[in-house]
C-alpha cells in the first residue's frame, strides 16, 4: 500500500442531453439551479453517489472496497462490527474508538476517499469522525440551463378502484442540453489519515471517468464526462493555489455558435499550458 504524497487538483467536465441530472426535491424535482443566474447546478452528494454506485458496481465486496453509505446499509451495525473486531476488542476501552475506525477505514472505500460522521448516538460503540482527503465541490453549468416540463400519460392504473380511468398523468422535467463544470481536492496529509493510497486515488479517476456509463435512465437522459483536468503538485502542500490552476483551463461557447448550445462540440476548450506554474504537471483524461 503506496500512500498518495503528492496533492491533486482536478476539474471535470461532464454534460447532459435531455435530462435531468439532478432533481430538487423542494422545486417538485425539477433540475437544480442558482435562482439568480439560472445556472444548473449539480451536488457534491450527486456525483459521490454515482462515484459510489461505480465502485460497488466494479469492485464488488472485494476486502478493502466496500461501502458504508449505500442503499438499505445500517450505518449503526457496521460501526458495531468493527468494535467486535478482536484487535479493536484488545485495545485499551479509550483508545477503541480510534482503534474501530481504522479498521472502518481500511473496510470502506468510500470513508477511506471521502470521510464520514461514525458518532451516530451509540455512545459505547463510537468511531468518531472521519474528514476525507477527496473533496469535490458543486458543478455548474457553462450557460444558464432552461427546463421544461412535458406531461406524460400512463395507460396503465395501480389500484382497482382506478380501473375505470382512461389513462393516468405525470410530469417529467427535462434539460434539453447543458455542459457543466466541477472541481475537486485530493489532500495528502489526509490521505495519511485514512490510508488513501495509490489503488484508490487511480479507481477515483476511472470512476470519474466512467460514473454516467453505469448510472443510465430515462429521467437522467445522455449524460456523459466529456474531460477529466488532474494537476498533480509535486509536493504535499501544494506548488500553487488551485484557482490559479484552474484559470489555466476556459470553457466557452463557440463564436461560430449561433442560438443556444446544444451539443458539446458547440463549446471551446481552451487549455494554456504556459501559465502553469512550475511544480505542477497537467494529466489530462479524456474519454
Amino acid at each position: 500500500m503506496t500512500i498518495i504524497q503528492n496533492r491533486y487538483d482536478f476539474l471535470l467536465l461532464f454534460d447532459v442531453q435531455d435530462g435531468n441530472p439532478n432533481g430538487n426535491p423542494d422545486a417538485g424535482n425539477q433540475p437544480r439551479f442558482d435562482a439568480q443566474t439560472r445556472n444548473g447546478l449539480v451536488t457534491d452528494v450527486c456525483i459521490k453517489r454515482k462515484l459510489r454506485n461505480f465502485v460497488e458496481l466494479t469492485m464488488g465486496q472485494a476486502p478493502g472496497f466496500e461501502i458504508f453509505v449505500k442503499e438499505k446499509a445500517v450505518l449503526n451495525r457496521s460501526i458495531a462490527e468493527a468494535h467486535e473486531d478482536e484487535g479493536v476488542k484488545a485495545k485499551d476501552p479509550k483508545k477503541r474508538s480510534e482503534a474501530a475506525r481504522e479498521v472502518l477505514c481500511r473496510r470502506f472505500y468510500d470513508i477511506r476517499t471521502f470521510g464520514a460522521v461514525l458518532s451516530t448516538g451509540e455512545k459505547e460503540k463510537n468511531a468518531g469522525q472521519v474528514r476525507g482527503p477527496v473533496q469535490i465541490t458543486f458543478s455548474r453549468s457553462i450557460d444558464p440551463i432552461f427546463s421544461q416540463d412535458f406531461t406524460v400519460t400512463r395507460m396503465a392504473v395501480t389500484n382497482e378502484k382506478d380501473e375505470d380511468k382512461e389513462r393516468t398523468m405525470g410530469r417529467k422535467a427535462n434539460v434539453p442540453y447543458a455542459l457543466y463544470k466541477g472541481h475537486g481536492f485530493v489532500s495528502p496529509a489526509l490521505a495519511n489519515q485514512t490510508g488513501f493510497d495509490q489503488t484508490d486515488l487511480d479507481l477515483l479517476w476511472k470512476g470519474l471517468l466512467e460514473m454516467f456509463e453505469h448510472d443510465r435512465s430515462a429521467a437522467r437522459g445522455l449524460m456523459s464526462t466529456r474531460a477529466l483536468f488532474v494537476f498533480q503538485h509535486e509536493s504535499a502542500l501544494g506548488n500553487a493555489r488551485a484557482q490559479r490552476l484552474f484559470d489555466c483551463i476556459q470553457v466557452a461557447k463557440r463564436p461560430e455558435v449561433h442560438g443556444e448550445p446544444r451539443r458539446f462540440e458547440d463549446y471551446e476548450v481552451q487549455v494554456n499550458e504556459e501559465q502553469i506554474p512550475k511544480g505542477v504537471k497537467l494529466l489530462q483524461l479524456h474519454i
